[in-house]
């Protein structure tokens, strides 16, 4: 037991990958041996070793499947300056790490993200059509929705007198600009461009207290090559349903690789 938990440690390599603005980005690769591998991205105001993304980067491991869990710029380890939102800056550092593998021995076979990161790994399918397999947790539709939770009431009011509302502290500093980027992002416009042939799977729970279901039904709407599945009682972060979403997200991403290997022969 203790040699089979060793190999798993020796298994794990940090690895820096430089995005399009010359930030570092820091992130740790699973590795399995297996030529294909998958992006793990995290939400808002987490980074790479948020539960649920280590959680998902085992259970790949325990099927063989490489992974690779990152904290984009401005969280975690990474280099830069926390934005509230800039969804779109953050597809293009995935697209930094996903160009990285496709230069090494690795293929990227599939790309998940939870809530924020949800909405990362769908503006990307929009933008760079080169992934087959899409896995979004939790992701909200209408980004006008869901901000007076964070920047609290007459956000709009303070942002415009004092140029910025602090989410606790200045670490977690919303700027106008940042603001006004989050309410500019069209999911549905978005979406519309995502590839027919780019399968994705839309996961939500039931009783997420943060992105009410109702939005993953509509995302379900106009994405045209999709799956959806509701797990009953989970909450946005799956607190106890993790074991639920694990099997849920690696069951799709190993019949989609069945599929690939079998439509490449």
């Amino acid at each position: 037991m203790a040699e089979a938990a060793q190999m798993l440690v020796s298994q794990k390599q940090k690895m820096i990958v430089t995005n399009n603005h010359g930030e570092k980005l820091v992130g740790l690769l699973h590795e399995t041996g297996s030529r294909e591998i998958v992006i793990l991205c995290h939400g808002a105001r987490a980074s790479k070793d948020h539960f649920i993304i280590e959680n998902l980067a085992v259970a790949l491991e325990k099927e063989g499947i490489s992974s690779f869990r990152f904290d984009f710029a401005g969280n975690g380890e990474s280099e830069g300056a926390f934005q509230f939102a800039h969804m779109r800056r953050e597809a293009d550092d995935l697209h930094a790490v996903i160009q990285h593998f496709s230069g090494s021995n690795h293929v990227v076979s599939a790309i998940f993200g939870h809530s924020k990161g949800g909405v990362d790994v769908l503006l990307y399918a929009s933008k760079y059509h080169d992934i087959p397999t899409v896995v979004e947790a939790s992701a909200r539709y209408d980004l006008k929705k869901g901000i007076e939770r964070h920047l609290g009431k007459d956000f709009m009011e303070k942002i415009k007198k004092e140029g910025f509302v602090d989410i606790g502290s200045p670490k977690f500093r919303v700027t106008e600009e940042s603001l006004m980027d989050r309410l500019s992002t069209d999911m549905r416009e978005s979406c519309l461009k995502i590839d027919k042939d780019c399968r994705v799977l839309i996961v939500h729970g039931s009783a997420d207290e943060i992105t009410p279901v109702e939005d993953a039904f509509e995302f379900a709407k106009i994405i045209p090559n999709h799956k959806i599945h509701i797990i009953e009682g989970a909450d946005h972060c799956y607190t106890s349903h993790q074991a639920k979403l694990d099997t849920v997200v690696v069951d799709f991403i190993k019949a989609a690789l069945q599929q690939d290997k079998a439509s490449s022969n």
